[in-house]
């Protein structure tokens, strides 16, 4: 090999090894190396779609990917859970205020949950999505790890096959069948074979009655105008009497008040003959007092009389 061609491949070699340094100080320089923090999140349902480098987003802003995905088998309960490992990376969320060791603590008990979501309809491929959930409970799986672990929350389609798990299938369908054998022994009974026709022979009832109400309506139409007309007729004349009925009524209020003035004036006046200091009731009282004492000397004849009746004749004893 020539001078020359030594010089080329050494040349070659030096830039290639100059790019490939940087690219590795570009990669290491974007992923943040020792600005990311290792999280586990457990799920409970499947993580089919959810791939090793899959995103892990904070409200749809991708703060890490997903570097780990396990499956752990608890020998206690024989259940199954999906261990994710991520890488979060804390220089996604800029954080304004002075920082706080719990800050991330207050975050789950404000709500901050993990949640598997769908990335496209058309692959199928999932992500994890970190958003609050303020009603849901803190779970938190026993898994022996260094990291810290983000509490998770079931997808709406999870709940709703949870829900459908639930349902006592085999019940629904015994309902079924029982109501389907009550059907078919109320359609072979006899009055239920027999609704057609009577609903035929009341059909027809109501035709008839139709037809007589048709009838009687035709007959008593032009009597129910005539009433009509005579009614109007009638109305008619009263309204023209009124003017006439209210100026009699008005006379007769106006004599009533003066009959009414009349009398209390003739109150008035026997109230006055009345009263105890009129010279009418003096008068009347004397009076009153003469007819006592005629009174009293009449009783007094009649006793005489009634003792010595010969007395009217030969006048008192001792005269």
């Amino acid at each position: 090999m020539s001078a020359r061609n030594q010089t080329v491949a050494i040349g070659a070699f030096v830039v290639g090894a100059l790019v490939i340094l940087g690219v590795v100080l570009i990669y290491l320089l974007g992923t943040g190396l020792g600005d990311r923090e290792k999280v586990i999140m457990v799920f409970d349902g499947s993580v089919k779609g959810l791939k090793v480098g899959a995103p892990l987003a904070l409200r749809g802003v991708q703060v890490g990917q997903v570097t780990d995905i396990q499956v752990i088998l608890d020998s206690n309960n024989l259940e199954l859970i999906m261990l994710v490992e991520a890488d979060l990376d804390t220089r996604s969320v800029q954080v304004r205020g002075g920082m706080n060791d719990r800050l991330t603590e207050e975050l789950i008990e404000q709500g901050l949950r993990a949640q598997l979501n769908v990335q496209s309809l058309l692959t199928g491929l999932l992500y994890i999505q970190l958003d609050f959930f303020p009603d849901t409970e803190i779970k938190l799986a026993q898994i022996d790890s260094p990291h810290f672990q983000f509490p998770t929350v079931p997808t709406d389609l999870e709940k709703i096959t949870r829900k459908l798990q639930e349902v006592d299938i085999t019940r629904i369908v015994d309902d079924v069948n029982a109501l389907a054998d009550s059907l078919h022994n109320m359609v072979k009974d006899e009055q239920f074979v027999q609704i057609p026709a009577n609903l035929n022979s009341t059909l027809t009832s109501l035709e008839a009655l139709s037809g007589q109400l048709q009838t009687q309506l035709a007959s008593t139409g032009p009597k129910l105008d005539s009433m009509l007309d005579e009614s109007t007729t009638a109305v008619a004349s009263v309204n023209a009497e009124l003017p006439q009925i209210a100026e009699l009524i008005s006379g007769n209020l106006k004599l009533l008040d003066d009959a009414i003035l009349a009398f209390e004036q003739t109150l008035k006046e026997v109230d006055g003959l009345v009263s105890g200091d009129s010279a009418t009731v003096v008068e009347i009282n004397r009076a009153l007092q003469e007819v006592s004492r005629a009174g009293r000397s009449l009783q007094t004849l009649a006793n005489t009389l009634e003792r010595q009746p010969e007395a009217l004749l030969r006048g008192k004893s001792g005269e």
